[in-house]
């Protein structure tokens, strides 16, 4: 009977093959080795010049701007696997073969951004429609910024700036990603901290435990340590994360970037920055942030006040001998939630399985957005990332793809992103893909965290229902001070009992959360908002004055400005120099997570009477994530909303 038996088995692995979803693009291409990346991105790049020089060649006609997306297309599936891998292999040959790949690739796409036979013909590119006029000036748009009207000493060095500037970034994030920064603490130093955060990490050899600065093991303890000796230790670590080192590149890279901005003839990087985005201009973003520090200013000091006395309390000192240093702010704000509101974060982890809480968030998105996701067998660059078919639930139709990598490990990416790998381009039946990135504990998610994982997945939504004509408008290639409202419209659904009890939909032996517990998180979630707005609008306020500088001095600046703050700023702490956003894309640009948390908040209102309502979520698909950037930002919200968006949910959600 034994081979019956084996060929029933053979039988039903075979059929459930079959029954697995195929993927509807490309796979992630396997990168085992640093040979595999050479091999890739020398093919990759010979086929690109190839590209380019037949797109030369050809005629301008009703063709050119879908020959045009060609060349985009190309991109994202050879240069995109790269430049993504760089930050998730567990290899680090592999990731550095990544990094110095990248920047060949930057190398030709600086060249192409100044190639003018390009540009002259895109202009000259018949336009069928709006989509195709908004592609064009999208596109020339981009061609200006990277110099093509420039004159010809002036166009090489904008080129030699550009592919500088790649240079430090990667070299930025390198240096945060491998440190490896470690702390040890005694067993009695780690008091309060959840055993589950430190029982199972390493030791040296004295016997002490040795922890990471992810954030699995960094935010449970300055939240519940006990001693303040060890959450300054902690603290400390992560605040410097990156070093000197770091804070050097930084001033290299807003010098340079204000030398670009001048070979364009304006005096700062913020306002050649923000010309093409809904801000235009500094001093637009500049009032932007002023209107918010009145609302937020008062309610910070009232905070910290109540966290001092609490301090004061808990340590039995005399109040005017207490004060509250930055590495007590998290522990002393959870012991108010938890007297006021009788909120524990941690609390919220046995009901938040790491990979059931996955699951939630993604039938959220099934529930409001007509989608369904299926996980499939695939091989990655890492045993535990995995891969999701992404189909349409009324057609069944596959429309993108979803690759997942949840927890932390030495050398990844350590905090939270989306890449999209691939854009949508309904000329072609090119379907998208997007990878998300996270660094949970396996233990579980607090509510904070399973807020973190909706946002981020709301990026990747952002991509995979993406339905746009060209790939080079699709996705979150939105106005960079929009591509956060997506995201960050669905926080707040993680505080809506009716949308939590769907966890038990996917997760029959999860316990459900108690709706006390619910309703004690949302009215704790008011308190801090001083702080957390604070925070936001100095690192936005750092930013523009660091890009708008004649002479950045990223330190110094930092002091002075952390320093007029309610808690100070530390001597001898730099965190600038683990600032990775500014370093990068978010360069004179973070103000957009403000602007876009205004946007946001007024996209909620149409969801108000049920977070849930398919109708609503259809129209939202459709008229908002489908669109991409085939129409400018604000078109789309005034479309979705039935009329111009306003600032007032904001502020009255600020008043709360």
């Amino acid at each position: 009977m034994k081979p019956v038996l084996t060929s029933l088995a053979a039988l039903a692995l075979a059929a459930a093959a079959q029954a697995q979803p195929q993927l509807p693009g490309p796979n992630f291409p396997a990168f085992h080795t640093a040979g595999d990346i050479k091999t890739s991105c020398d093919a990759g790049l010979k086929g690109a010049r190839q590209r380019v020089a037949l797109l030369e060649k050809r005629k301008v006609d009703g063709g050119w701007l879908a020959a045009y997306d060609d060349l985009t297309v190309y991109l994202e599936d050879h240069q995109g696997p790269t430049d993504f891998v760089l930050n998730v292999h567990p290899d680090k040959a592999v990731r550095d073969a990544a990094q110095e790949c990248s920047l060949r690739w930057a190398d030709f796409g600086s060249s192409l951004g100044q190639n003018e036979k390009l540009y002259r013909a895109l202009q000259k590119a018949p336009k069928k429609d709006g989509i195709d006029a908004e592609f064009v000036r999208l596109a020339s748009g981009q061609f200006e910024d990277s110099g093509v009207a420039l004159p010809k000493p002036k166009r090489q060095r904008a080129k030699q700036i550009l592919d500088k500037l790649t240079e430090l970034d990667q070299q930025f994030n390198k240096n945060i990603r491998d440190a490896g920064t470690k702390v040890v603490f005694t067993e009695a130093e780690l008091k309060g901290v959840p055993a589950s955060v430190w029982e199972k990490a390493k030791r040296d050899d004295q016997g002490r435990i040795v922890l990471g600065v992810d954030y699995p093991s960094y935010v449970p303890v300055m939240r519940s340590a006990e001693s303040a000796e060890a959450r300054e230790r902690m603290w400390r670590a992560k605040t410097n994360e990156g070093g000197q080192a770091n804070l050097d590149l930084l001033a290299q890279i807003a010098t340079l970037r204000a030398e670009y901005a001048k070979l364009f003839g304006y005096g700062n990087y913020v306002d050649f920055n923000l010309r093409r985005r809904m801000a235009k201009d500094g001093a637009t973003a500049t009032r932007f942030l002023d209107s918010v520090t009145g609302a937020v200013n008062e309610r910070e000091k009232a905070e910290l006040q109540e966290l001092r006395a609490n301090k004061a309390q808990h340590l039995g000192t005399p109040l005017e001998q207490t004060t509250v240093q930055r590495w007590d702010a998290s522990f002393y704000s959870e012991r108010v939630k938890r007297e006021k509101f009788s909120v524990d974060q941690n609390a919220f982890r046995p009901y938040f399985p790491p990979q059931a809480s996955l699951q939630f968030a993604m039938h959220i998105i099934e529930k409001l957005m007509g989608v369904k996701y299926e996980r499939i067998a695939n091989p990655l660059w890492h045993d535990e990332a995995q891969t999701y078919v992404v189909s349409d639930a009324a057609s069944g139709k596959a429309i993108g793809q979803l690759y997942v990598d949840l927890y932390p490990r030495e050398g990844k990416y350590n905090h939270a992103a989306v890449w999209p790998l691939r854009g949508s381009a309904t000329r072609i039946a090119r379907t998208p893909a997007a990878a998300l990135v996270v660094n949970f504990d396996r233990n579980g998610l607090t509510l904070d965290e399973v807020e973190t994982l909706l946002h981020e997945l709301g990026h990747a939504v952002h991509v995979d229902l993406s339905n746009t004509r060209y790939a080079a408008t699709a996705g979150t290639s939105v106005m960079h001070d929009f591509v956060e409202a997506p995201s960050q419209m669905l926080e707040d659904w993680v505080y809506d009992k009716k949308v939590l009890k769907l966890m038990q939909e996917v997760c029959a032996e999860c316990k459900p959360v108690p709706d006390a517990m619910v309703e004690q998180a949302t009215a704790a979630k008011h308190y801090g908002k001083g702080g957390l707005f604070g925070r936001q609008h100095l690192y936005a306020s750092y930013d523009l004055a660091l890009h708008q500088s004649a002479k950045p001095e990223p330190l110094p600046l930092w002091a002075r400005m952390e320093g007029a703050t309610p808690l100070g700023y530390v001597p001898g702490t730099m965190f600038p120099a683990g600032f990775a956003h500014i370093a990068g894309s978010y360069g004179a640009g973070y103000y957009g997570y403000l602007w876009s948390l205004v946007v946001a908040m007024d996209l909620r209102t149409a969801f108000a009477a049920d977070k849930l309502d398919p109708a609503v979520g259809k129209r939202y698909r459709d008229g908002v994530l489908a669109q991409g950037a085939q129409k400018p930002a604000p078109e789309l919200v005034k479309d979705f909303l039935g009329r111009e968006s306003n600032s007032q949910a904001f502020f009255d959600y600020l008043k709360k």
